[in-house]
């Protein structure tokens, strides 16, 4: 049967091919710890009563018809506000989108950005970079990290492959590593990125940098760290991806959140719109009044973080008494909700 090119030459995430084995695995008895997904087993790991409560709520509320296409105003608006308390980071309602978990915002910032042909640089390892990249026809560069900088990009490695590329792709807290950037390392690579853009011309499409945070709020004794608070010049060259679906277990109420220059913004959310990729307006509600409530989500991610954290050094140190009994393992210090 005939399909596109496209259809004929995509293939499924890779991870989630390894996720679905080894849960196979696990259904024909075999004791495996699936660690391939960055999901939370609900069982252990519930969303918020509060918020599970609210959605309940905002249903019985009759919220149930279409959300604007860019989210419910008191959503954007309390969006803005953590932004602002948790990240000093100042973006008014018309620079943010909200969509149907991170991966339509993903999406639609390589749609907006990239041209067929167009280069986009990421780090290897990294999720999902490749796909997108399939999808929107663009050249890819996948910069190969090492555990010297526990996987994380640095200028060095990243500055050869500017020249002419359109998006350089970065995630921190990484997935699948976990690991973080620090101030002086992400400051080097903005700077490397501000001196690309100011070599082009008037009439070329700048450099831009998609920084994804999701896992931002579940870090461990590192502070996190973005680019434009770093480097102000970064702003109108950065878009972010965030949301709630990691901070609050809440992988499947589907709200994520994204922000960045206004003019990228407005074109994104028509791209989410034709996708028809919004949140939920029930969600959208309850995760609005959950989020002003600033000592009830504080409350919420000390003890999540703490469980998590507890579940990571038990790998961690496992790993680590492998190692020392000579299996050829080792682990990096968990900095963010992997190892």
């Amino acid at each position: 049967m005939k399909v596109s090119i496209l259809a004929n030459s995509l293939i499924g995430s890779e991870i989630i091919k390894i996720g679905n084995e080894v849960n196979e695995m696990k259904r024909k008895g075999a004791s495996i710890a699936n660690l391939t997904i960055g999901d939370f087993d609900a069982n252990i790991y519930p969303i918020p009563t509060e918020l599970k409560a609210g959605i309940v709520e905002a249903y019985n509320a009759n919220q149930t018809n279409y959300p604007p296409a860019d989210g419910v105003l008191p959503l954007r608006e309390t969006v803005s506000e953590l932004l602002k308390d948790r990240f000093g980071l100042e973006y008014n309602t018309n620079s943010i989108l909200v969509s149907g978990g991170s991966r339509p915002l993903i999406y639609a910032t390589y749609l907006a950005l990239i041209d067929p042909g167009d280069t986009v640089v990421f780090p290897a390892p990294s999720w999902n970079n490749n796909h997108y990249s399939h999808l929107t026809s663009a050249k890819t560069i996948a910069v190969e990290t090492d555990a010297a900088h526990n996987f994380m990009p640095t200028a060095a490695q990243l500055k050869p492959h500017l020249k002419g590329a359109t998006l350089l792709a970065l995630c921190s807290p990484l997935n699948p590593t976990g690991t973080m950037f620090d101030a002086d390392s992400l400051a080097e690579i903005c700077d490397a990125v501000l001196e690309e853009n100011a070599s082009r011309g008037a009439d070329e499409k700048p450099l831009y940098m998609m920084y994804d945070q999701i896992y931002s709020l579940l870090t461990f004794g590192k502070e996190h760290v973005n680019p434009v608070s770093l480097r102000p010049a970064m702003r109108p060259f950065t878009i972010f991806v965030d949301g709630s679906s990691k901070c609050l277990a809440a992988t499947g109420v589907r709200v994520g959140w994204g922000f960045g220059p206004e003019d990228i913004i407005n074109r994104m959310k028509a791209l989410v719109g034709h996708m028809g990729a919004w949140a939920p307006k029930a969600e959208q509600v309850a995760m609005s009044n959950y989020f002003n409530d600033k000592t009830q989500v504080d409350t919420f991610l000390a003890s999540f973080k703490a469980q998590i954290q507890d579940s990571l050094n038990a790998l961690y140190n496992g790993f680590h008494e492998l190692k020392n009994e000579g299996f050829n393992v080792d682990a990096v210090e968990p900095m963010g909700p992997f190892i």
